[in-house]
């Protein structure tokens, strides 16, 4: 599974854990858990806080409060 979780996020685009879960057959909780795990290992870092980044971001849709801002985890493979 950390295989398959590890191609989908390596394939591109903005994914959330519920998302990913649903593609996965697991719950968001074992995705999480699972990127932990890669974290761990060095196949992903947590992606650099967002400061004024928000105009390139794919999130900027979906964040407009600094509440939910500090609540969304990104990672990103390296």
């Amino acid at each position: 599974m950390l295989k398959k979780l590890l191609n989908e996020i390596r394939s591109g685009g903005t994914l959330e854990a519920n998302q990913l879960a649903a593609k996965l057959g697991t719950t968001p909780k074992m995705v999480e858990a699972l990127l932990e795990h890669l974290q761990r290992l060095g196949h992903i870092r947590p992606y650099a806080t967002c400061g004024d980044g928000c105009a390139g971001c794919g999130l900027k849709d979906g964040c407009h409060t600094p509440q939910k801002a500090e609540s969304l985890r990104l990672w990103q493979s390296k």
